[in-house]
């Protein structure tokens, strides 16, 4: 059976699933079985994204790409930063 990979927003909407269907009387494995996933899968995903709002979790999606875009940036000028140091000592 393949693995599905859920983006944060669905996983923060399936995690409301879970509390909404709790407050209706159903234990928290019922609840978890009928959104589709595994206990330990939904402890880990409520430990990770249990108290985070869409909002939330939209700015740190943004945070990540803006993080790896500067990281290569950073990476960029350490190239050309040790390129121009053996240019200058004459190598």
């Amino acid at each position: 059976m393949p693995r599905k990979r859920f983006s944060m927003e669905q996983i923060i909407t399936k995690l409301r699933e879970v509390e909404i269907n709790v407050g209706q009387g159903l234990t928290i494995q019922e609840a978890v079985r009928k959104i589709g996933v595994n206990d330990n899968t939904y402890y880990k995903w409520r430990k990770l994204y249990g108290t985070m709002h869409m909002d939330q979790a939209r700015k740190l999606r943004d945070l990540e790409i803006e993080n790896a875009r500067l990281k290569k940036v950073v990476a960029d000028l350490a190239i050309d930063n040790a390129v121009l140091k053996d240019v200058a000592l004459g190598k």
